[in-house]
C-alpha cells in the first residue's frame, strides 16, 4: 500500500509540474535570458523607445486572447489539486480498509437453564381425584426433577440425572436418574426418561423402581410410556400406558388413548384409560417450558 502511495504522488507530482509550465507560458510570462541576449536588447533599445507609442496602444487595450489563456491554465491548475486531493483519500482509505478485520457475527448464546412445569389432574372412577405436579431443570448435561403424587398420594420424589441425546433424523435421548422417595412411602428409586425420534413418530418413557426402606414387599416398577404421531407440528395423538400405585383400578397397566396440542412454549393433552375394559380414568395435563 506505501508502495502504491509512491507511485500516485510520483505520477501527481510530474502532472502538476508539467501543467505548472504550461499554466506560466499560456499566462505571457518569460523564462529568464542569458547575458548575451541582454546586451542585444540594450543595443536595440533605441529601437524600442520608438515604437512606445505602440506599446502605450497595447497597455491600454490588452490583448483578449491572452486573458483568455491564462484563465483556462488557472482552470486547468485546480483541477489538477482536487482530483491529487482525491486520489490520495481514495488510497488512505483503501489502506484503513485492508487493515480493519471483518466483523465478526455474534455467537448466539444458549441459557444457562432451561426446565419445565407440569400439572396432570386424574378423575378417576370411585376414588379420590387429584393433582400431580412436576418439575424439571436442566443445565448441560444435568437433569433434576421434583415430583408429588407420583408413585403414591401425599410422597414426593427427588431426582438427579444426566442428560444424553444423540441423531438427527433418528434422535434418541436417554436421561439415567437416581431419586429419593419420601411421605407415605420412604425409599430410593432408580430411573430413566428415554425418548426415541423418527420424523412424526415419538416413543417416549418415564420409569422407575421402588425400592421401600422399611418393607421390601412394597417394591414396585412405575412406568408411563407414550407412542405418538404428529400429522401436524403443533398436533400429536397415540396411545399410553401407566402402571403406578397412586390409585388403584381392576387393571395392573393402565392403557388408552391420548391427544395433545402445543402452542410456543405450551403443551395441553387429553387422556383416556381403560375404556371398553373398565369405567375410564380421565386425566389431563398443562405444561410449560422455559
Amino acid at each position: 500500500m506505501k508502495r502504491s502511495r509512491e507511485i500516485a504522488r510520483a505520477h501527481l507530482d510530474s502532472a502538476i509540474k508539467a501543467d505548472a509550465g504550461a499554466c506560466v507560458c499560456s499566462a505571457g510570462f518569460q523564462p529568464a535570458v542569458s547575458p548575451t541576449s541582454s546586451r542585444r536588447n540594450v543595443l536595440s533599445s533605441t529601437a524600442r523607445e520608438k515604437s512606445w507609442p505602440r506599446r502605450l496602444e497595447a497597455l491600454r487595450y490588452p490583448d483578449p486572447s491572452g486573458e483568455a489563456c491564462a484563465a483556462v491554465a488557472v482552470s486547468r491548475c485546480a483541477q489538477i489539486a482536487i482530483t491529487g486531493i482525491l486520489l490520495l483519500s481514495h488510497l488512505a482509505a483503501c489502506g484503513q480498509s485492508t487493515n480493519t478485520p471483518a466483523d465478526l457475527p455474534p455467537e448466539e448464546s444458549k441459557p444457562a437453564w432451561s426446565g419445565s412445569l407440569s400439572l396432570y389432574g386424574y378423575l378417576i372412577p370411585h376414588s379420590r381425584d387429584y393433582v400431580n405436579p412436576n418439575v424439571t431443570a436442566d443445565h448441560d448435561w444435568l437433569h433434576l426433577e421434583a415430583r408429588y403424587n407420583y408413585e403414591s398420594l401425599e410422597t414426593g420424589s427427588l431426582w438427579v440425572g444426566y442428560a444424553y441425546h444423540t441423531g438427527t433424523s433418528l434422535v434418541f435421548e436417554a436421561t439415567p436418574m437416581l431419586g429419593g422417595v419420601f411421605g407415605n412411602l420412604t425409599g430410593v428409586a432408580p430411573g430413566w426418561n428415554l425418548s426415541i425420534s423418527y420424523k412424526s413418530f415419538t416413543l417416549s418413557s418415564q420409569s422407575e423402581y421402588f425400592f421401600d426402606a422399611a418393607d421390601s414387599s412394597r417394591n414396585f416398577f412405575y412406568t408411563w410410556s407414550e407412542l405418538t404421531y404428529s400429522p401436524l407440528e403443533w398436533l400429536r395423538a397415540g396411545i399410553v400406558v401407566q402402571r403406578t400405585k397412586a390409585y388403584q383400578t381392576p387393571l395392573d397397566i393402565q392403557r388408552g388413548l391420548l391427544v395433545g396440542v402445543t402452542y410456543k412454549r405450551f403443551d395441553f393433552a387429553t387422556y383416556v384409560f381403560n375404556a371398553g375394559w373398565t369405567d375410564p380414568t380421565i386425566a389431563f395435563s398443562a405444561s410449560v417450558s422455559f
